[in-house]
């Protein structure tokens, strides 16, 4: 028969499992430490480069891009404040706020034309019209770091993807799965009608018709029934090559 073990037994187990504890203990300490201690170290270095590079961060978009996933990789948010180290040497903050400011000018701008929905790269063209007495391009990912920090406004400002393209909101509207899809669908030609819409996406006419008078009634469409086929055709200027001499205009 298989004796138990006693209470001394019992005692030094949980006595060895005390010492592995301790000692688990003291090597997550330890590589804690050293993981602080290094990121330490590339936080000093990336000041040094900060200092070394600071003109080609200000004026070079993708310099800066990258000049942010460095900053990424180590904790470091450039833009968390206005004031401090890096505002100070860079002046990163105040650009990025002169920045965010522009672009909620340009989407209440635009937004009777496009109902408060434009494409990225629409936007980041209006951005570089009305900077053009500055020293600094700007690029896509200026525009959408800009936008991030524009969350504070609250529900507002979101980044839509449509595919390849990148569409900028900024009216707290939301867009279930079937506008995505027609916005989609309008990027070839820039409109799109009921019937186009039942046969690509293989919807009923009462659906396709509900999302399409929903667009309209936000303001994203536009209605053109002057054809002799006697179809309506849908406008979505945010996607429309024709948005750009309206909107430029609306500036």
């Amino acid at each position: 028969m298989r004796r138990r073990p006693g209470i001394g037994g019992l005692q030094n187990a949980a006595a060895a499992r005390d010492q592995y504890r301790l000692l688990g203990e003291n090597v997550a300490k330890l590589r804690t430490d050293l993981m602080k201690e290094q990121l330490a170290t590339f936080r000093s270095q990336l000041e040094d480069f900060a200092r070394k590079h600071k003109n080609d961060i200000r004026k070079n978009p993708a310099f800066r891009s990258q000049f942010h996933e460095m900053c990424a990789k180590v904790g470091v948010d450039p833009l968390a404040s206005n004031k401090g180290f890096w505002a100070e040497l860079l002046g990163i903050g105040d650009f990025y706020y002169e920045l965010g400011v522009q672009i909620v000018d340009i989407c209440l701008a635009t937004r009777p034309h496009n109902g408060g929905l434009i494409s990225l790269e629409e936007l980041c063209k209006l951005l570089g019209q009305r900077r053009k007495g500055t020293r600094e391009a700007i690029s896509q990912d200026d525009c959408l770091r800009a936008i991030s920090k524009l969350k504070v406004l609250g529900n507002g400002f979101e980044v839509i993807s449509l595919g390849k393209k990148k569409l900028v909101r900024s009216v707290p509207t939301e867009l279930n799965k079937d506008h995505n899809e027609i916005l989609e669908l309008a990027q070839g030609q820039g409109f799109v009608t009921v019937d186009e819409v039942q046969r690509r996406l293989s919807w009923s006419s009462g659906r396709a018709t509900d999302a399409l008078e929903t667009l309209l009634e936000e303001g994203l469409a536009m209605i053109d029934n002057g054809h002799k086929d006697g179809r309506s055709r849908y406008w979505f200027p945010c996607v429309s090559s024709v948005s750009s001499y309206s909107a430029s205009d609306a500036i």
